[in-house]
């Protein structure tokens, strides 16, 4: 029994309990390693646990000064286990803050959602992942006017903006064509009008680009992609400076909360991610150029390959250029049709960033919902195919989609 007066060992402790610090020196594996340490919370628990819970118990009464005296109230608000990734993340980016969510179309919802309103310009700065450019699509109907940039045009950032734009959103490298765009440059121009760069980084990661770095003010990630790795959860991640960051969906109430067990398997995923992107980016490139001058390729689409520029912006601010290709094949929907049939190692599915590699076809997958003239202007047509490679054996993946492409080349039926 608690002697009167004692402090009660079971009443909630005050305080968030604090992530131990990682030197500035430590590489970016060790601190998806070691990120995570908070002793007080996880009783020494090498891996920390799942708090697998909707609501908390809480003091009687908070202090009016103490943000409820720093305890955990509901999982929909706050929860320990999503707070790691969110951690691990946050130092990886470079970022004051991070804010998880249930996926990444909800990361991106909130953010735009949060920070736009009537009579605001969202400036879609070249080729957007088919789920924005449809979320831009829709916000007219709130008051908001939507500028789509084309690639070309987003090469030129300058006096691109007005004195309405509030937010820029740009994807570098894009998706599905992989071109390359100057986060600096955008970056300089949005601080000319007062104007929001966010840039969705889910293509590159942390480990090849961090565009906080370069002047962006908002990072959005997929993070069911390569953060995660595996195929097996799905997430999101906003990070950024606070101010900007507690205005996203601050009450919570968009609802896309991300799930214990999912920021479970997402921590533990990204202790990896280093070693896999470096596998990602060696099977990007080497498929790239083995495929290159293949006669029923008329084009590759891969990051700096579009011009001499790209190539600069990208050797400048990447530090490895990734694992998605796509191709432009000759014989269209026909040739597509038998290049995805012959495919062994290479899977037919949608999404990306997985150890597993993966075909698709824009046009019937990411980017299925775009009106079809604005689909054939950003080149996404029905002779493209994404090719998402995974972490097998460099000559096995080479030696499959050069197999693939030889039938379809062939001109007899299958």
């Amino acid at each position: 029994m608690t002697e009167p007066g004692a402090p009660d060992p079971l009443a909630p402790k005050r305080g968030r309990p604090k992530f131990e610090p990682i030197p500035a020196t430590a590489g970016p594996t060790t601190r998806l390693v070691h990120g995570a340490h908070r002793p007080e919370l996880n009783a020494g628990a090498v891996v920390p646990p799942i708090y697998q819970v909707s609501t908390f118990h809480y003091p009687a009464a908070f202090s009016e000064s103490s943000e409820r005296g720093g305890q955990y109230l509901y999982s929909r608000n706050e929860n320990p286990t999503v707070e790691v990734p969110a951690e691990l993340l946050r130092r990886l980016e470079g970022a004051e803050t991070c804010r998880m969510f249930a996926s990444g179309m909800g990361a991106m919802s909130a953010a735009i959602l949060s920070l736009v309103g009537p009579h605001d310009e969202v400036v879609a700065a070249g080729g957007l992942y088919g789920g924005t450019s449809g979320l831009l699509g829709d916000l007219p109907r709130l008051g908001v006017s939507v500028r789509s940039l084309t690639d070309d045009e987003a090469q030129a950032p300058e006096r691109r903006l007005t004195e309405s734009s509030r937010i820029v959103v740009l994807e570098s490298p894009t998706n599905p064509l992989l071109r390359v765009h100057d986060v600096r440059r955008w970056a300089e121009e949005a601080r000319r009008v007062d104007a929001i760069l966010l840039v969705d980084n889910t293509f590159a990661t942390p480990i090849n680009q961090n565009p906080i770095a370069l002047g962006a003010d908002l990072v959005v990630h997929s993070a069911t992609k390569y953060l995660g790795g595996h195929s097996d959860l799905t997430a999101g991640a906003v990070l950024g400076p606070r101010r900007l960051i507690d205005r996203i969906d601050a009450g919570r109430y968009l609802g896309a909360t991300l799930d214990p067990f999912a920021a479970f398997l997402l921590e533990r995923s990204l202790k990896t991610l280093a070693l896999r992107v470096a596998r990602h980016n060696e099977n990007g490139a080497r498929v790239a150029d083995a495929i290159a001058e293949h006669p029923a390729v008329a084009r590759v689409h891969y990051p700096g390959w579009a011009s001499p520029e790209e190539e600069e912006i990208a050797a400048r601010q990447m530090r490895g250029r990734g694992g998605v290709l796509s191709l432009s094949l000759k014989g269209g929907a026909t040739a597509v049709d038998r290049f995805l049939r012959h495919l062994t190692f290479v899977q037919v599915a949608a999404s990306l960033g997985g150890v597993e590699s993966l075909a698709s076809v824009p046009r019937q997958t990411s980017h299925v919902h775009l009106d079809a003239a604005v689909a054939a202007a950003a080149g996404v047509d029905d002779r493209l195919v994404r090719l998402a490679l995974g972490i097998e054996d460099t000559e096995d993946l080479i030696r499959d989609v050069h197999d693939a492409l030889d039938a379809a080349a062939a001109s007899s039926p299958l």
